[in-house]
């Protein structure tokens, strides 16, 4: 998708807010500006607004790039363009990211759903649709398959591992480093690896990770920062955007991003093994039928 197309569909307040966790100094004094008066920010020349946040010109062009835009021209854009469709009847505007102590729970449950709705748009949005077929079809070939995720993270891996499991593929999560990293180092260039982690920073990713990249493994990182120590290694990087709310930051917010990349991911694998797949399906889809207690 081009800038131009992919401004239109994703507010740039959503942008710069999946940005900010990694936004330090005189970017993260932009990105504050922005996010608080973006009608003004629409307006205002590079000059004007390099004064109005208190940095330089060249910390502002340096901010539309980190937030995926070209210039300081381009964001100035997507700006009007989200204060535009803001102002049409019926169009959902964004709600913000607080949770006021005193706000009611229908207020809780429609501030979380739009972060929740909003960062799956954009995920699949920025999502690279090449690297993401590159990857299917290296665990479509793996002879093994690892899946590393630590904390929150591991339940994303274990997920991710019942779903290929059910697939006919030798896949295993590991969420403790000592297992992993073991693992890891019984891997061959046969084999391939998924790594979830939202900083991409984990340690404990990063050690079975470098070791699975050693052994010659195909490393595919799942990862919300596309600079991080994880995709430095990896193979193929499947980002994640994040919008976070009061009482869930982080990784906590990362979590549907994070499943709708791996489904996508699951879903190309089952085609790529469609026949495997189907077998494996017609074994096993009447256990939990089985399992099941019917009411008397």
């Amino acid at each position: 998708m081009s800038e131009a197309s992919a401004v239109g569909v994703v507010d740039v307040a959503d942008r710069v807010r999946a940005t900010l966790p990694r936004l330090t100094g005189a970017l993260r004094l932009v990105a504050d500006f922005v996010l608080a008066e973006p009608a003004t920010a629409a307006e205002l020349s590079t000059a004007a607004l390099a004064e109005r946040a208190g940095v330089s010109q060249a910390s502002v062009t340096r901010f539309a790039q980190a937030v995926g835009l070209s210039s300081h021209q381009q964001l100035r854009i997507a700006l009007a363009r989200q204060l535009g469709r803001a102002a049409v009847p019926g169009w959902s505007t964004d709600l913000g990211p607080v949770i006021a102590d005193d706000d009611t729970v229908g207020r809780v449950a429609t501030v979380v759903a739009n972060a929740d709705i909003r960062a799956i748009t954009q995920t699949v949005d920025q999502l690279d649709l090449e690297a993401l077929d590159r990857a299917a079809h290296a665990l479509a070939d793996a002879r093994r398959i690892d899946v590393y995720g630590v904390g929150g993270s591991s339940t994303i891996a274990a997920e991710l591992e019942m779903r290929l499991f059910r697939i006919g593929a030798q896949v295993r999560a590991w969420p403790e480093v000592h297992g992993a990293a073991t693992s890891a180092a019984l891997l061959t260039g046969q084999d391939a690896v998924v790594a979830i982690s939202h900083s991409g920073a984990t340690a404990e990713v990063l050690e079975p990770v470098e070791l699975a990249h050693d052994r010659g493994a195909t490393v595919v990182a799942i990862t919300s920062d596309p600079r991080s120590p994880l995709a430095a290694v990896a193979d193929e990087v499947l980002g994640t955007a994040v919008l976070e709310t009061s009482f869930r930051s982080g990784g906590l917010a990362a979590r549907h991003s994070q499943l709708v990349v791996t489904d996508c991911l699951y879903i190309r694998v089952a085609q790529l093994t469609s026949a495997r797949a189907a077998r494996s399906i017609e074994l096993t889809e009447d256990i939990s039928t089985r399992h099941t207690r019917r009411r008397r």
